[in-house]
């Protein structure tokens, strides 16, 4: 390896382990990551022999990254995309709606062990086209409820609302920030994700893997059967902020049939920001009723607020550093790396994949790794000569669900169990991973193999 590929090599280490030990500051770590390697690039443009004589050599090029290259590595429409769908669905929660969809799906409910399968598939259709989180904050407090009227501990119940909302973030395009990361990655579009190339989807995946985790939960609780009273509904006032979220899923749907300028082969194209001029519009419309015709500026205030900032300008530096990195030809390092460990065999390598993203994102957080990771997938796939699609799919179905087996893996665990213990009720590890690890690995087991023998076999 050239200095400059070590050199960077090493940056990106020690971004990770700082952004491990020190989580509160990630959006700082990268972004500072990011400015050293913009720092670099100009060096390398100014005085390329400040550290030596080919010090910048990569392979037979050398190492160029200006402020210019830098900020067209960030993904302007994954980032809008993530603005606008949290604040829609900010203004969803508001109305009540959810709440009422929950109501009504418990009173059809006979016993607590249908009810806590029905929360936990209904907490993931949602999530579905919901941030994880904000799905659990609707539909957690719900549980809580029907828990106090029966006297019983919620930590189960909540537990498996969290992980469902985990699986189903992979389901589509704006389920969660990994499918919007692979989506911009592997050039997919919102109805690749139930059909893609004539194949079933990602949707039909994650379903199949939803149905035999639900069959887990109902195992687990098959003792529950205590008789449910239900009397009243939540009373929702105001659908608009419903439509303006139904709104948003089919515009994402029908543009999803006009292609990107790659695809387009000189007709019509739509530009790459597209999706995220949508989510933002759709937003944006909210807002303005909100404060020109409700005359309500605190939900305006809060709906700015609930936006995950955190996330955004994680996202920015860090696809800054990735193309530092890619530059730098870290990303070849590293593709040539597991794609040598699975010894050429394309099984091998999905193998590695699928269960190194597993067991990494079950302590880090998926964001990042999956952000690093797309950019790895066509290096590997090219080296063992396979189709980098089934590698996407396998990363999203690793990385997405992996967060389930620990506590601390996924936003929407940490969310639902800061639920609980504001409600008195301290969740140990192990009591977690009883329900995550076999929800889990029957969701991962499902997806792994189904994946393969739908594009890999």
């Amino acid at each position: 390896m050239s200095p400059i590929t070590i050199t960077a090599l090493i940056i990106f280490a020690i971004t990770y382990i700082l952004m491990l030990a020190f989580q509160k500051i990630r959006p700082y770590v990268t972004v500072g990551s990011a400015l050293i390697f913009v720092a670099l690039g100009i060096i390398a443009t100014v005085n390329p022999t400040l550290f030596g004589e080919g010090f910048f050599t990569v392979g037979s090029g050398t190492f160029e990254y200006s402020i210019a290259s830098a900020l067209s590595e960030i993904d302007w429409n994954v980032i809008m995309m993530i603005a606008g769908t949290m604040g829609t669905v900010y203004l969803f929660i508001e109305s009540k709606m959810p709440q009422l969809m929950s109501d009504v799906l418990i009173s059809k409910m006979p016993n607590v062990k249908w009810v806590v399968v029905a929360l936990s598939l209904f907490a993931g259709i949602v999530s579905a086209f919901v941030d994880n989180v904000a799905t659990v904050l609707m539909i957690a407090p719900v549980a809580l409820a029907f828990c106090k009227k029966l006297g019983i501990s919620p930590v189960p119940s909540i537990i498996c609302i969290a992980v469902s909302s985990n699986l189903q973030g992979a389901a589509t395009l704006v389920g969660d920030t990994t499918s919007i990361l692979l989506a911009k990655a592997a050039n997919l579009d919102f109805s690749d994700f139930f059909v893609h190339d004539g194949h079933v989807g990602m949707f039909w995946v994650v379903q199949a893997g939803a149905i035999v985790s639900a069959m887990i939960i109902l195992f687990m609780f098959r003792k529950d059967k205590e008789k449910i009273e239900f009397s009243g509904r939540t009373k929702v006032e105001d659908k608009f902020p419903t439509f303006l979220l139904v709104g948003t899923v089919l515009s994402l749907i029908a543009v999803s049939f006009i292609p990107y300028k790659d695809a387009a082969n000189g007709g019509f194209y739509k530009p790459d920001i597209t999706n995220g001029i949508i989510c933002i519009a759709f937003f944006l419309v909210g807002i303005i009723r909100e404060l020109l015709i409700k005359k309500n500026k605190d939900i305006v205030k809060n709906a700015f607020k609930e936006i995950d900032y955190y996330t955004i300008v994680l996202l920015t530096g860090l696809f800054v550093v990735i193309g530092g990195i890619k530059s730098a030809g870290v990303i070849d390092v590293i593709g040539d790396a597991i794609a040598s460990l699975g010894a050429g065999s394309p099984f091998l390598v999905y193998t590695i994949i699928v269960w190194m993203s597993v067991i990494l994102s079950a302590f880090i957080d998926n964001i990042p790794y999956t952000a690093t990771m797309l950019s790895i997938v066509p290096v590997i796939a090219a080296g063992v000569g396979m189709n980098p699609t089934v590698l996407y799919y396998g990363l999203l179905c690793g990385a997405t669900l992996g967060g389930n087996l620990t506590p601390i893996g996924a936003s929407a665990n940490i969310t639902g169990i800061g639920i609980l213990r504001k409600e008195g009720y301290e969740v140990k590890a192990t009591t977690f991973m009883k329900y995550g690890v076999p929800f889990t690995l029957s969701a991962v087991i499902t997806g792994y193999l189904l994946i393969w023998l739908i594009w890999g076999a």
